[in-house]
């Protein structure tokens, strides 16, 4: 793993502020700005371009926060799934209510939620009522049979007109959600057709980070993002549209290029004559102008194409994934010219398993150290794993015993004789827990909690697919991490 900036994020937050100030200023009263990919914890970014920050997106937007205003749409249909946001394991109502605290918090003013899609859903209703005990106004938006070709059903009071109007005060209204398909675009024209038949000059950009329209097509970056978006079928593409009315090559994805002829019919039928020539004229995104060592971004998104694909066959094996999807990341994996052998954690892992003849684990610190854990009577190997990486972090003998018995011995007995679980061994959380208590009398566990930050970005690899609550303390320690797709006994 490498700990190299690739990208200026402090650049990144002053000139995409004033490119979307610039785009504001092109339409009269309103901009609408759709805003693709994670608003707030983009860890994807962060992890394919080092130097961005997860909430750089968030932090531009506090520069334009007095000119406007958030609106959050949701799928009504994604919450009677319970679809799940993957990198943090909630489910997408839950963090409709997470993102408007967030935004509340820190200033961002959201005026509203919208539930698109929406055909009386029972758990989208319960939703809304909970959405206004909290005070927070709710909007439906409704399926438009022939969505998107049928231009004139669209553009009518039983299209477009049948959704509700969002209320907006303020002259930059952004429009994200939790995640893909949740209808931000649809919402975005569905109020351009409302605010023109109100006599309103609004108009609409789209800001998406990936793919990056000014690097080239097959660039890692772009391929780690197809990677991401394997299960929405998402392939990008030379924008045919930009190439014949300007003669440059850029990139954008095959949804904007397969819509934009029926976009710029709306803008034309809505505003008189469309805005734009290309989807890529459609999009605000400066990222490409911010990369400043594009080997250490190429190298970021190889790594991230690997963990994708692990990903994947570990979706595979719990029925979650297609074979489409396998497929595709294979294919992704040999246009980035990568294997599974350039993730060094793996060799380490499967090496310790073989040795041992039991789940193991092994993990990459940044100066390319790799540490590796075992399963034991008291720990399961991630645990073991984070321990021996803390304590080379803190420089403390391996014989030295972190953990007391005596408080291990007692979160034993309640998981097996009171909680019913089979197995004794203790969790990540659970020995976190252990070692925060042991801190409190003992020098070297404390030394070990104060090293925590330090597994942020590290790549670990297990033998064995991890359980739910496994897996979520490594998000949260911010460890990259992969496992083989196969089930511990």
């Amino acid at each position: 793993m490498s700990t190299k900036i690739g990208f200026d994020n402090e650049k990144y937050l002053r000139t995409q502020s004033e490119h979307i100030r610039e785009r504001i200023s092109k339409f009269g009263d309103k901009l609408y700005l759709e805003f693709g990919g994670k608003l707030y914890d983009d860890f994807h970014a962060s992890r394919v371009l080092p130097g961005f920050k997860p909430d750089s997106k968030l932090q531009m937007l506090l520069q334009l926060k007095d000119d406007a205003e958030i609106v959050i749409v949701i799928n009504a249909g994604d919450i009677e799934k319970n679809k799940i946001r993957g990198d943090l394991g909630i489910t997408y109502d839950v963090d409709v209510i997470r993102l408007y605290n967030i935004f509340n918090k820190i200033g961002l003013y959201v005026s509203s939620v919208v539930l698109t899609q929406y055909e009386g859903q029972r758990s989208a209703d319960a939703f809304q009522k909970r959405l206004e005990t909290l005070g927070i106004k709710v909007y439906h938006h409704y399926k438009i049979q022939g969505y998107p070709s049928d231009l004139q059903l669209i553009m009518s009071d039983q299209g477009y007109g049948k959704n509700d109007y969002i209320e907006t005060t303020r002259r930059l209204v952004v429009i994200t959600a939790p995640g893909p398909g949740s209808g931000k675009m649809a919402t975005c024209l569905s109020q351009l057709y409302h605010e023109h038949k109100r006599g309103i000059n609004a108009g609409y950009a789209k800001f998406e980070t990936f793919p990056i329209w000014n690097i080239p097509l097959k660039h890692p970056v772009n391929l780690a993002y197809e990677a991401a978006t394997s299960d929405l079928n998402d392939v990008n593409m030379i924008d045919p549209f930009h190439l014949e009315a300007y003669g440059k090559t850029t990139v954008n994805y095959n949804r904007d290029v397969e819509i934009f002829p029926v976009l710029n019919a709306m803008f034309g039928m809505i505003l008189g004559e469309s805005p734009y020539k290309s989807p890529t004229d459609m999009g605000v995104n400066m990222a490409g102008n911010c990369i400043i060592d594009d080997e250490v971004v190429k190298e970021a998104a190889r790594a991230e194409i690997i963990r994708r694909y692990y990903n994947a066959l570990c979706g595979r094996k719990k029925g979650l994934t297609s074979e489409d999807e396998v497929y595709k990341l294979e294919l992704l994996m040999k246009q980035a010219g990568v294997t599974i052998a350039d993730r060094k954690v793996v060799a380490a892992a499967l090496a310790k398993e073989e040795e041992t003849g039991d789940a193991a684990a092994a993990m990459e610190l940044p100066d390319g150290t790799i540490i590796t854990g075992k399963t034991s009577d008291l720990l399961g190997s991630c645990s073991a794993l984070v321990l021996n990486a803390l304590k080379h972090f803190g420089n403390i003998d391996d014989d030295i015993l972190l953990m007391s018995p005596h408080v291990i011995e007692p979160i034993q007995d309640l998981k097996i004789n009171h909680l019913g679980n089979i197995n004794p061994r203790i969790h990540t959380d659970e020995t976190l827990i252990a070692l925060s208590i042991c801190a409190t009398t003992d020098k070297n566990a404390k030394c070990a909690m104060e090293q925590l930050e330090k597994l942020r970005g590290c790549e670990a690899h297990s033998t064995v697919i991890l359980s739910a609550v496994d897996e979520r303390i490594f998000k949260r320690l911010g460890i990259n991490l992969t496992c083989e797709p196969k089930f511990g006994s």
